[in-house]
């Protein structure tokens, strides 16, 4: 990853953010149950795709779930083609979660 992004954690809203510019966000949006981390969306304005910006969010996310014990499932197709790229990253998926990934 060669660029660092100051990522926003809001979790009365289940968001991690990062600015991009004035009213311009990228975001991941989640949620906690059941000790598990769903990872719902993910969203990079289309002027800022293809620069890592929602692999840098979903790594801080990852990162933030297993700092509190949570284990991972993928639910937006992103984080189900995040983990399928990402196979060194598995131990944090729930059974649920490595199920998604390993489909289609």
């Amino acid at each position: 990853m060669s660029q660092e992004y100051h990522v926003i954690h809001r979790p009365k809203i289940n968001k991690f953010l990062i600015r991009l510019e004035p009213g311009k966000y990228a975001y991941l949006g989640y949620k906690v149950e059941g000790g598990k981390f769903y990872i719902e969306s993910t969203y990079t304005p289309e002027e800022y795709r293809g620069r890592g910006i929602a692999a840098y969010l979903t790594r801080v996310a990852i990162k933030w779930a297993k700092e509190n014990g949570l284990k991972v499932v993928p639910v937006c197709s992103y984080a189900v083609y995040f983990f399928k790229k990402n196979k060194d990253l598995w131990d944090v998926l729930a059974p649920e979660g490595l199920e998604a990934v390993k489909e289609t």
